[in-house]
């Protein structure tokens, strides 16, 4: 499946690594480790040097519970960080927001690639028309609630057929406002209002998303319902539990993978290529 970026189209064989640089003092994984401007971009240059493709920087936590933080906050915590490591490094970046106003800023100020954007343009009445506007790529992610109460009882009757319409509607309404097809990339939105049949069900199926044509992202880094599965509680610690899931995902047609570890997975993918080829 092709990959379009902001200059074209991506002809990578692999599927494209996206590492996480959360540029919060609450997210599940790191803990405000990279909170820091000087460590948030040293952990940029690591990801980087160990070849990540894209660097996705947010600064709203998504973890289960998470409330929202102020506008101002949010672009003072990601615009810099954004800024120095297109300057310094020239990866591929994503702005990891819900906002539309966030989003503009990281693409005309900040160089930003990328859009990717947790509600699917659903939080922000204009997400939408800004992408179009900007001329970026957007993901587009599944979401049952917010972050502040999407665990809270979630529920299915077909969570693969329920996605599929999701994204169908989400298609039509981006193209609706000027967004084009080929600048969509789908997440199905592993622990996003998910229980754990459901997170494995998505896995297990991701081929049918192959029917919209689009590439489809996969974010199971260090996500709880892999604890579940092998008894590890820290989340930071889960990165053996990443690699098993990120394979399987990339079986199953996933084009890119969002992870917190880049060093291990693009060492697992050169093994799963050399030896599937």
């Amino acid at each position: 499946m092709k990959l379009y970026l902001r200059n074209g189209f991506s002809e990578k064989q692999d599927p494209l690594v996206m590492g996480i640089l959360n540029v919060t003092p609450d997210s599940f994984s790191d803990a405000g480790r990279f909170f820091a401007p000087a460590a948030a971009l040293e952990h940029a240059r690591a990801m980087a040097a160990a070849g990540a493709d894209i660097i996705d920087v947010g600064g709203e936590s998504t973890r289960p519970g998470a409330a929202r933080i102020s506008l101002d906050e949010e672009v003072d915590r990601v615009l810099p960080i954004i800024e120095k490591v297109k300057q310094e490094l020239g990866i591929l970046v994503s702005v990891d927001t819900s906002r539309e106003e966030v989003a503009r800023l990281a693409v005309e100020e900040g160089g930003a690639d990328l859009v990717n954007d947790i509600s699917g343009m659903r939080f922000s009445e204009n997400m939408a028309a800004a992408v179009a506007e900007l001329n970026v790529p957007v993901i587009v992610m599944h979401i049952q609630g917010t972050p502040e109460d999407m665990q809270r009882r979630p529920s299915y009757a077909d969570v693969v057929s329920e996605l599929k319409d999701y994204f169908q509607e989400r298609i039509d309404f981006a193209m609706s406002r000027g967004v084009k097809k080929e600048k969509i990339i789908l997440d199905p939105g592993i622990g996003f209002g998910k229980r754990l049949e459901d997170n494995i069900a998505i896995l297990r199926h991701l081929k049918e998303f192959a029917e919209f044509e689009l590439p489809v992202m996969v974010g199971v880094s260090r996500k709880s319902f892999l604890g579940l599965l092998s008894g590890e509680k820290a989340a930071d610690r889960r990165d053996a539990e990443t690699i098993a899931a990120g394979l399987v995902a990339v079986g199953n047609g996933a084009a890119m993978l969002r992870v917190h570890d880049v060093a291990a997975m693009v060492k697992a993918l050169k093994v799963w290529r050399a030896l599937v080829e």
